[in-house]
Parts: structure tokens; C-alpha cells; sequence
């Protein structure tokens, strides 16, 4: 495993680590940017555990890597500040109160989902969930999309993905590719970067690869189908999960809804505002799914069991891509091909969570949404017949609270719930 740096001079105590990274664990709501927000108040402004170029710098090799980036800068802080075990301490506070909430919703949702009051309110949070991923979009258009290259390559991933049902994978390599080849200018620093032994890279990728997989190689080999399929799909997508949740959901719906049959459309678009309301990253909507599924198809055991293999999945890979390319941190930032990389696969995001919004707001406006095929073409296509007025109004709402009174994603969601509910009394 790879050691901390040596311009650690003092490092905090253990103690003063797990009660750090545990309020940020606690109160990391409101999605990558309010996380990041939070770590650079703790850890940058209220502590000198790490300067403001070290900040920036890990913040940008977490953008380069696959996995939500706010759970690997934390990762990468503590493994700044005390190695592996600060690495594992930080990562982990990180995911857990979420994943502890998420369990509990999961068995909340299992119980009385399915009563007309919750469904009722269960209405007024999808139609949140539209707006608030149109608000995620608006936000990464402006960073993202400042370029006509740029615009122009959103404008080719949408289509790629909502007409030509091209998969995420290919989008996502060939914008990088793109942004690869396009890419001009020479190293950012001429300074030069220490080396790293060729023997420490090598040890861990192959330590944590066993880590990461043994578990679900045995799942396979001793009969257990449904916990191995979850854990090999959630590895998988763990490894393209570039641009953050939103821009695999659609992915990771189309898999989980319609090769596989484990939850519902409507199912899937719960998880996601469910997921919403919980601390830690959205891409935890992996451990509901999975939850989910374990209920549905065995009960209690097999769900808890099914979140289990799901998080080991999804997020014990983060620590592999940070231990892994922390020491070369450096070296990474000065490469201008991999930064115009990440830009050209950031482009392409935009145009993804396009789709996603489209695709949720067509299923949570229309009662029947089919598929109507062109050529090469297939494209959802809804029933205007079946339009959805009370979903319509809860849409308009969330628009007004999200977009004009600029309200946050928690006060959005209880009022949403609130007013779906009342709306399903009346």
C-alpha cells in the first residue's frame, strides 16, 4: 500500500481525523459542489491540514478518475494527512451515515411504499427530481460548455445516447479520445516531479484489485446468482461512473429496469429522490437499487445482503484509483491532454444528463411513454392522451422553488412530498 507524503510536518491525531471527517460525513448534503464546499471550510479554511494549491490540485485528479469526486477528495485528504489508514478513515466516514440512512429508507419504502398516501407523495418528489437534475445540468452547462467544440459535443453525446441508444461506455471514451487528440500546448510546470518506485503502484493496484474483486469471484463460484450479477454490474459501472451519478443513472436504469427486471421504472426514479435526501454521494442510489432488488426478490437477508455487495462494489474501487494515483498527483496536473480529456468527457456528460432529464420528466408526466423506431433511430415517445395534470402542476412547482426562490434540495423535497400528499388527500 502506498505511505503518505513527507510534507506532512505534524499530522492530525487519529481522533482529531475521525471527528473531522465524521461531521463532514453527517453533513455532506446537497450534492458534489455543496461537499467540496464543506471539505475546503474544514479543511482548508478552519485547519492548515491542506493549502489551497494542494486543495485544487486533488480536486482536479478526482475529476480525472471515475466515482463521485467528492468521496475520493475526501479520500485523498486523508491519505494526505495520514497515509492508508487516514485514507480508509476519511473515504469510509464519508459513505457511511448515507449508507446507514439509505438502509433504513429501503425498509421504509419495502413496508408502506406502496400505500396511495405515500405513492401520492411519492409524486410530488419525482417532479422535484426533474427539476433538480435540470438545475445539475444548468450548473455543469456553464462550467463545461464554454466552447462551440464543446457545445457541439453535448449536442452529438444526446443524441448518441437518446436517439441512437448508443451505451455511456462508448460516449464517454470517444469524447475523451476527442478531447485527447484535440488537446494543444506543452506541460503546465516545467518543474520536476519526483518518481515513484515502479514496485509501489504495481503492489497496490494488485493488492486492492484482489480486494475489490475476490469477493465478487466467489460469490460466483459458490452459487449465489443474484448477489454476484449485483456485485459485477455495480464494479463495472464503478469503473465508467466519469461526470458523477447523474450521468450513469440512465445507464444504470436502462440495465437495471429493462435488461435485468429488477425494479420498475417508477421504482427507479423513487431510489433517486430517496437518495437525494441522504448525505454522502448520490451515487449511493447503487445500494437502494440493490437493496431493493434483494426485498423484492428474497426479503430482509438477501436485501441487506444485496446493499452489502453493492457498496463493496461501487466505492471500495475509489480507493483504489486514490491510493493508487495520489503519489502522482503532481505529475498529473501539469498534463494538459489529460485535463482537455477530462473536458471533452465533462462535454459529453452535459449532453447525457440532457437524456436523463428528458427521460424522467417523459415518465413522470405520462402515464404510457412507448418506443417508436426510425431508421436507426428509437426514440421514447409518450401518449399525450395519458398527460399527467397534477404531475404537470407538481412540475411547475418545483420549478418555482428550485429555479426562482432558489430553494435547497432538502426544503424542496419535504415541500414536494408535502404537496403531493396533500394533492392525493384532495
Amino acid at each position: 500500500m502506498t505511505d503518505a507524503p513527507d510534507r506532512i510536518a505534524a499530522p492530525p491525531a487519529y481522533r482529531a481525523l475521525l471527528r473531522v471527517f465524521g461531521r463532514i460525513g453527517l453533513l455532506s448534503f446537497g450534492g458534489p459542489a455543496a461537499q467540496i464546499a464543506l471539505m475546503h471550510r474544514e479543511l482548508v479554511e478552519e485547519r492548515d491540514w491542506l493549502d489551497e494549491p494542494d486543495f485544487l490540485r486533488a480536486l482536479s485528479l478526482c475529476m480525472l478518475l471515475p466515482g463521485p469526486e467528492a468521496m475520493q477528495l475526501a479520500t485523498y485528504a486523508g491519505w494526505r494527512l495520514r497515509g492508508v489508514p487516514g485514507g480508509l478513515i476519511a473515504g469510509g466516514l464519508f459513505v457511511l451515515p448515507g449508507a446507514l440512512l439509505i438502509a433504513v429508507l429501503v425498509a421504509l419504502y419495502a413496508a408502506f411504499g406502496a400505500l396511495p398516501p405515500v405513492q401520492a407523495a411519492f409524486l410530488g418528489i419525482k417532479a422535484a427530481v426533474i427539476l433538480i437534475v435540470v438545475q445539475a445540468l444548468r450548473g455543469l452547462t456553464r462550467k463545461a460548455l464554454t466552447s462551440p467544440g464543446a457545445r457541439i459535443l453535448a449536442g452529438l453525446s444526446f443524441a448518441a445516447i437518446f436517439v441512437l441508444n448508443l451505451p455511456f461506455p462508448l460516449i464517454v471514451a470517444g469524447a475523451a479520445l476527442w478531447g485527447w487528440v484535440a488537446a494543444r500546448g506543452e506541460a503546465i510546470s516545467d518543474t520536476p516531479q519526483p518518481s515513484v518506485p515502479a514496485e509501489k503502484p504495481l503492489r497496490t493496484a494488485l493488492g486492492w484489485l484482489v480486494l475489490w474483486l475476490g469477493p465478487l469471484a466467489a460469490l460466483t463460484a459458490f452459487g449465489a446468482p443474484l448477489l454476484a450479477q449485483i456485485g459485477w454490474f455495480f464494479a463495472w459501472l464503478a469503473v465508467i461512473s466519469f461526470g458523477g451519478a447523474y450521468a450513469v443513472l440512465a445507464y444504470m436504469t436502462q440495465t437495471v429496469v429493462d435488461a435485468h427486471g429488477w425494479i420498475s421504472t417508477a421504482q427507479m426514479i423513487d431510489a433517486l429522490g430517496l437518495a437525494e435526501t441522504t448525505p454522502g454521494p448520490l451515487i449511493l442510489v447503487t445500494q437502494f437499487v440493490a437493496m431493493l432488488t434483494g426485498q423484492l426478490q428474497g426479503g430482509p437477508v438477501l436485501a441487506l445482503a444485496a446493499g452489502a455487495v453493492a457498496l463493496w462494489a461501487t466505492f471500495v474501487p475509489c480507493f483504489l484509483w486514490i491510493f493508487l494515483a495520489a503519489p502522482y498527483m503532481d505529475r498529473l496536473a501539469t498534463r494538459p491532454r489529460l485535463s482537455a480529456a477530462l473536458g471533452g468527457v465533462t462535454a459529453a456528460v452535459a449532453g447525457v444528463i440532457l437524456n436523463l432529464s428528458v427521460w424522467f420528466a417523459l415518465h413522470v408526466l405520462f402515464g404510457r411513454v412507448t418506443t417508436r423506431d426510425l431508421g436507426p433511430a428509437s426514440l421514447p415517445w409518450p401518449e399525450l392522451a395519458t398527460l399527467d395534470p397534477v404531475a404537470l402542476g407538481l412540475v411547475a412547482l418545483a420549478a418555482a422553488l428550485i429555479l426562482r426562490a432558489r430553494r435547497g434540495i432538502g426544503v424542496t423535497l419535504v415541500v414536494m412530498a408535502g404537496a403531493g400528499l396533500l394533492v392525493g388527500t384532495l
